[in-house]
């Protein structure tokens, strides 16, 4: 029991200033970029690290995460597409050409004039 709590407390020393790094070194990579690319392009002002740092947070919340990817159960596209395919491969052909139809009818005329119900 001691030898475990004590990987875990040296596991929280070792994330903790790699997770500070990791924070400082992606708003410097913010505020470059901005910095380089924005004032140019779109007029904008420059930013400091701090609202680099800020803009990276106000991202994070509004955007999710940054992913991961692969992980099972974190990707919800993916997990809903399984779940999709396993509910199709149940469906008998009837069942199949009746969602066709529904999915023709809701989506199937993007681009194109629909018929009015």
């Amino acid at each position: 029991m001691i030898n475990r709590n004590f990987n875990r407390r040296k596991k929280f020393i070792f994330f903790l200033p790699v997770a500070v790094l990791i924070a400082a070194v992606l708003g410097y990579v913010v505020m470059f970029l901005w910095n380089w690319i924005l004032p140019e392009v779109a007029h904008a002002g420059k930013l400091n690290y701090w609202q680099a740092l800020g803009l990276l947070v106000l991202c994070r919340l509004l955007f999710g995460n940054f992913n991961k990817g692969g992980h099972g159960g974190h990707n919800g596209f993916r997990e809903r597409a399984r779940s999709m395919r396993a509910k199709w491969e149940t469906m008998n052909d009837e069942e199949r050409a009746k969602f066709k139809e529904e999915y023709k009818r809701r989506c199937g005329g993007w681009g194109h004039h629909r018929n009015k119900e």
